[in-house]
């Protein structure tokens, strides 16, 4: 059996020789985030309990937990997704230099390298880090046991947070003006974003360098299999997740999308919840934007409110996670969302899309909006507090 076919027996999930199928042949586990603390609207609290206010957060559900093993080679194999990955990213590159340079690794005798995809590089975040002043500190979004991981060097010119990591994974719109944009990981700050390939503005036209970890093995990482159950729901046979199929179209802060998660009743079944990040990221369609296809960035299965954005034209919105995102002087005041629209963002006055449809940022998870009304942060991420809800269930 190969390392995936034993992380999937090990968690109970079947296995079966090529050309048998079944309801559910997972192919691609989707790891935890890591978080086991539970939080209100400021702090971290007792875990609450059904009917209580908050129950039902990321902290409260337990998927496989995050496990590596060092092989001594320079090289971390993942038990639970059978990716083997590059320890120690070394210097920045350029992303062209990036995705030259697979061809070229012959880390631990193998020839296969690739540079991994948006879904395989974002299996590594880890929702234990954080980012904040206040008693967490700084702490990474990535188990530094296995990993090498350094933050951005100000003697460079950089800022603390810049350790943002590539993918193979390129926008199919433009971000910031018409940039030609390629999706990365920040493990500093927990986020992905995309990312312009030439840095836009004054002082700009040389290529972002990135961190760069190349993977390989399992190559049906990341590929969803939907099947529209007729019922209001979609299973993705290949995470073994079932999905609500349509929004309601009505926009919560995140106490509102955990109490609408506990009280959801869809094709018999009432164990739906609020996905974690990593759950709700795995049903993005990256081949897919508002502005290419006219469309969320998700499978065509599914349907998704439309919305105004902040520049007035029409879009696709925000969902929100039940993820607590560990980041600001009030560390729990936070949460992961998911863009299926443009990641919209105010910059010298003007609002585009800053950051691509498929970005991960987070919100207040409460407040009014109004108070924002050019956006927070380095590019004016919008702050919108009232996001929408798509639940799951373990299928």
């Amino acid at each position: 059996m190969t390392i995936l076919s034993h992380a999937l027996a090990a968690l109970g999930w079947m296995v079966l020789p090529v050309g048998q199928h079944a309801a559910t042949d997972v192919t691609y586990v989707v790891v935890d985030t890591g978080q086991t603390a539970c939080y209100d609207n400021a702090r971290q609290i007792d875990l609450p309990a059904p009917g209580q206010p908050f129950y039902g957060q990321d902290g409260q559900h337990a998927g496989p937990t995050p496990s590596y093993r060092d092989n001594g080679d320079g090289t971390i194999s993942d038990l639970n997704t059978g990716l083997m990955w590059q320890k120690d990213p070394g210097p920045k590159v350029s992303w062209e230099q990036a995705v030259a340079g697979a061809a070229d690794c012959r880390l631990g005798g193998h020839t296969d390298w690739r540079l991994p995809t948006i879904k395989e590089l974002y299996s590594l975040i880890e929702f234990t880090g954080s980012i904040s002043p206040g008693p967490n500190g700084w702490k990474p979004y990535i188990d530094t046991r296995y990993f090498v991981f350094s933050y951005g060097d100000p003697a460079r010119g950089e800022r603390p947070i810049d350790s943002q990591y590539c993918s193979s994974t390129e926008y199919v719109s433009t971000t910031m003006n018409g940039n030609p944009t390629v999706f990365g990981v920040n493990f500093a700050d927990g986020r992905i974003k995309g990312y312009p390939k030439v840095r836009p503005g004054p002082g700009g036209g040389q290529a972002k360098l990135f961190c760069c970890l190349y993977v390989r093995g399992n190559p049906a990482y990341g590929r969803n299999s939907f099947v529209d159950n007729g019922d209001g729901t979609v299973s993705d046979r290949a995470t073994g997740l079932m999905w609500q199929q349509a929004d309601d179209g009505v926009a919560r802060n995140w106490q509102g999308a955990l109490a609408y998660a506990e009280g959801l009743g869809l094709a018999g079944h009432d164990d739906w919840r609020l996905p974690n990040a990593k759950e709700l990221q795995s049903i993005v369609d990256y081949t897919r934007s508002p502005r290419t296809t006219n469309s969320a960035a998700i499978d065509p299965l599914f349907a998704c409110t439309p919305i105004t954005g902040e520049d007035g034209r029409p879009t696709f919105g925000c969902y929100w996670t039940s993820t607590t995102h560990l980041d600001g002087p009030v560390a729990g005041a936070a949460a992961c969302y998911v863009c299926f629209g443009e990641a919209y963002g105010c910059m010298g006055g003007y609002w585009m899309d800053v950051h691509g449809a498929g970005a991960q940022r987070s919100d207040p998870k409460t407040g009014d909006p109004s108070q924002f009304p050019y956006g927070r942060g380095p590019q004016g991420d919008a702050i919108r507090i009232l996001n929408l809800v798509r639940c799951v269930r373990d299928g």
